[in-house]
């Protein structure tokens, strides 16, 4: 099952703050906000939604394309990336910016505040699919998340056009589109990948209720962070699965798209959604203890072992044969 995965590649800048944000509002103040955080760590990370994802279905033994917009500054990021068996070289490379910068602060009760410069990713809108389809053989799944506004929606109608089945993802970018664009983004999806939040936006912003949206998409998962995930099809009871216990929690950043890396492996695998969600919440739970959201690594055995923990040992038995990851 040959995957592209569209969407951002980054350089995140994290930084903790040892405090509260919800300490530094003043209720009478929020029409004139003037805030600076003095932050205890900065870590600068490989990132990027697309980018991510792809890492993680990589260390999981997946190989997927990914497609994206960078700068002349992408060699390094881009060796990284093919040491963890992602195809770049669809990846388009701009002659006037930088790689995107994801700036990250995140506060006691991991609350974010974040800002993005799109930077090289705003050319991401000149990629076409087809010329990436040609060069694989064919493309059985392809991901749009979230990435420069134009180039979503260009590769979803694209994708509509020549039949290719997507998954909708459009998390963050919901905010800054329009109901207009967001019923074009998710409208006849294979698969709408959103949390609980995202959720409620995406029915505020298109006009339409649960329903409606599930009578235009084929698979709705909403995950639910610690309470796990939902997946809801349209005349069938809604399935919960059942997060994977974390045993410390050190950087949420990525941890969304690390799900998505095992949902998305496991559906290449041919396996059932809730086995497909139980790997997703697995190499989560990996990411979530991370500081960074290319900073994990999985060991087979030890993922299996963890899986079989917390989906017992004949679940862990189903995925075996298929998982592959690099290290033993």
């Amino acid at each position: 099952m040959r995957i592209a995965v569209t969407g951002s590649i980054a350089t995140d800048h994290l930084m903790t703050f040892p405090g509260r944000f919800t300490d530094q509002f003043l209720p009478d103040q929020m029409d004139r906000v003037s805030l600076s955080f003095l932050v205890d760590e900065l870590d600068i990370r490989r990132g990027g939604i697309g980018a991510n994802i792809c890492y993680g279905m990589g260390n999981l033994g997946k190989e997927s394309i990914l497609v994206g917009s960078v700068g002349d500054d992408f060699a390094d990021y881009r060796s990284w990336l093919e040491r963890h068996a992602v195809d770049t070289a669809s990846v388009h490379v701009s002659e006037l910016h930088h790689t995107a910068r994801f700036l990250c602060t995140t506060d006691q009760d991991q609350n974010q505040i974040a800002t993005f410069y799109a930077g090289a990713m705003s050319e991401a809108r000149s990629i076409e699919l087809r010329p990436v389809a040609d060069r694989v053989g064919g493309l059985d799944l392809v991901i749009v998340s979230p990435n420069d506004p134009e180039a979503m929606l260009r590769h979803t109608e694209e994708c509509r056009t020549r039949g290719i089945p997507f998954a909708a993802d459009p998390s963050q970018q919901l905010a800054r589109m329009d109901g207009a664009d967001v019923r074009r983004l998710i409208d006849g999806a294979a698969y709408l990948f959103s949390n609980e939040y995202e959720k409620a936006l995406a029915e505020e912003k298109t006009g339409w209720s649960g329903e409606e949206i599930l009578e235009r998409v084929g698979i709705r998962i909403t995950t639910l962070g610690a309470k796990g995930v939902v997946i809801d099809r349209g005349g069938v009871e809604g399935l919960h699965v059942p997060a994977v216990p974390v045993e410390k929690v050190v950087d949420p950043t990525g941890v969304g798209d690390a799900f998505r890396a095992g949902f998305l492996s496991a559906l290449a695998w041919e396996l059932p959604l809730e086995r497909a969600a139980q790997v997703g919440h697995t190499i989560a739970a990996h990411a979530l203890e991370a500081a960074g959201p290319q900073e994990y690594s999985l060991a087979r055995q030890a993922f299996l072992d963890r899986f079989a923990a917390a989906y017992g040992s004949d679940a862990a038995a189903g995925i075996a044969p298929h998982l592959t990851c690099p290290n033993p």
